[in-house]
């Protein structure tokens, strides 16, 4: 996601030298490119005129701090503007005093809104909530069932009256069976069409009138761009929404959309979509996507997503295994396991300060993790606590087994044992430092 924007962005600010005061001349020549970065990006002409004028008269004469070049200088005004123009902090979902928290999802067919009120259940059932998923969309055959199947993937119930009864009628139901079992949160899914017409809004006046939700989410699809703030709008205008759900922005989606739709709409872009997985919903956080976007990195979401993926005494398990060398086999796949979910490894070097760059240079193959876990897999548990056993005629099997050379798997046990070694030294380091009255230097 942003990329291309990325890229130009790092290549205009390298351009920017020199000492003193930052010039006119200076700031023009850097931003007529930040503005062909952004058009290009399919931010809104009218967002990008006036986020040029905010930054160019703040740079404009402005006094370089001692320590920052003036490049740097011009990179902080465009991180401000730029996270101003994304809304400048998160916005959160606004709970109802008197649960449940109704939250209607509206958008049009296409744009990821029956898989995105699956991922919102189980955002909110991570989060120790008790949601109940709503099939409200009558109309589109499959819509139902889809419904259905994503909630039993999740074990969240889905409160469903079949395809005879109207939305209304559904949703007032739905209502009536969360306070009934005590469920916190209704994601209502409601009904799409191929573009926006009166009857869908009507529809959609109807169940908000019936039983006022809190948030009116739309989602709408990253990859049209431009269009996307386009469909914003006229949500807002004919509707009125509180948020907006941006899917597919782990594609080649320019960033144009998350760029322009608080600025466009006054609405706020509250989470993004980040793959086909139901937990790849990320809260929208527009300093982290910012940092991001300038190559700075995300350490808060990396930090986030580690807490996620392990808990402390896990953390200090691992870390104890590590000092008495008792690392196996068997734990490097409970840790590949872990670290796959927090999302794809080239993902989380980006979010590593300075290793955007890094993460794009290096050939990160995910396959080469999917063979070590299957050589790992080939392996009896007594093997895989304990690899020393493993003769010649065993890794043959493993080999044949997990479906990979026995030179895959000579390497893989030759790196394990590196490892060891390099743990132990760690080890011995520290012993070391224990015992002696000042701090080695490294």
């Amino acid at each position: 996601m942003f990329d291309t924007l990325q890229d130009k962005l790092s290549s205009i600010f390298k351009k920017l030298r020199g000492r003193g005061s930052l010039t006119a001349q200076d700031v023009d020549v850097a931003l007529r490119e930040v503005r062909l970065a952004l058009l290009e990006a399919d931010v809104s002409l009218k967002v990008v005129r006036s986020f040029i004028a905010r930054v160019k008269e703040k740079a404009v004469g402005a006094a370089v701090w001692e320590s920052l070049s003036p490049g740097q200088l011009v990179i902080k005004y465009v991180r401000d503007e730029l996270t101003f123009l994304m809304g400048n902090e998160n916005a959160r979902i606004e709970f109802s005093p008197q649960p449940p928290t109704i939250i209607m999802m509206v958008g049009l067919n296409g744009a990821g809104k029956t898989t995105s009120s699956g991922k919102l259940a189980k955002f909110f059932k991570d989060s120790e909530h008790f949601p109940l998923l709503v099939a409200a969309d009558i109309y589109r055959p499959a819509a139902i069932k889809q419904l259905e199947i994503i909630g039993e993937k999740l074990e969240i119930p889905v409160f469903s009256m079949g395809n005879k009864q109207s939305p209304v009628e559904i949703v007032k139901a739905a209502k009536n069976q969360a306070l009934a079992q005590g469920h916190d949160i209704l994601i209502v899914d409601t009904a799409g069409r191929m573009h926006i017409d009166e009857v869908l809004m009507q529809e959609l006046r109807d169940m908000k009138l019936s039983v006022s939700p809190q948030e009116i989410l739309l989602t709408v699809d990253a990859m049209t761009g431009q269009d996307a703030v386009n469909i914003a709008e006229s949500f807002e205008e004919k509707l009125g929404v509180t948020g907006v759900i941006l899917t597919k922005m782990d594609g080649d989606a320019r960033g144009g959309a998350a760029l322009s739709v608080k600025e466009v709409t006054g609405k706020p872009v509250k989470f993004v979509g980040t793959g086909e997985k139901l937990d790849a919903l990320e809260p929208f956080y527009p300093d982290r996507i910012v940092s991001r976007i300038l190559g700075m990195g995300d350490v808060l979401s990396l930090i986030e997503k580690a807490e996620n993926a392990f808990s402390e005494s896990e953390a200090k398990e691992l870390e104890e295994k590590f000092r008495r060398q008792e690392f196996s086999l068997q734990d490097f796949l409970d840790h590949i396991q872990k670290i796959k979910k927090m999302g794809p490894l080239r993902n989380l070097l980006e979010m590593i300060p300075g290793f955007s760059q890094v993460a794009k240079d290096i050939p990160i193959e995910e396959k080469q993790i999917s063979k070590v876990e299957a050589i790992i897999r080939g392996m009896t548990k007594k093997e895989r606590l304990d690899p020393s056993i493993l003769n010649a005629s065993r890794r043959r099997r493993i080999a044949k087994g997990s479906g990979c050379e026995v030179s895959d798997v000579n390497k893989l046990i030759k790196q394990y044992q590196m490892s060891k070694k390099m743990f132990k030294q760690f080890a011995d380091l520290e012993k070391l430092q224990k015992t002696m009255p000042f701090k080695l230097p490294f």
